[in-house]
């Protein structure tokens, strides 16, 4: 399982609105992103607009690429795009942070 973390940034005048519109996902987009393999997902959000996102999948770029094909997913990143800095939306690239230290992985690679 591949762990997944990005930042991507909302324009902090929209931010609360951002946050009450992830309060009720679409049920069609939930299933889409279950289906796409979007396993754990999270987002989270400090009060200057900045957005972390989390989660667990097989494989991220296959996971990314199965819902670009989602006409759900277009609609549901048009209705967001107005809420991101500059006009952007999670399309063009939310930034891939690199994972460097996870607990359950240094605690397993010990040896007794």
């Amino acid at each position: 399982m591949e762990r997944v973390c990005f930042r991507m940034q909302v324009d902090p005048a929209h931010l609360g609105e951002y946050i009450e519109r992830h309060r009720s996902v679409w049920p069609e987009m939930l299933t889409a992103l279950q289906n796409s393999g979007w396993n754990n997902y999270s987002l989270f959000a400090d009060p200057n607009g900045m957005i972390i996102g989390y989660l667990e999948t097989e494989d991220y770029e296959t996971a990314q690429r199965d819902m670009e094909l989602k006409d759900i997913n277009a609609k549901w990143q048009a209705s967001m795009s107005e809420h991101f800095a500059s006009g952007r939306s999670f399309d063009d690239g939310p930034a891939r942070l690199q994972e460097v230290f996870n607990l359950e992985d240094q605690l397993s690679a010990r040896t007794p």
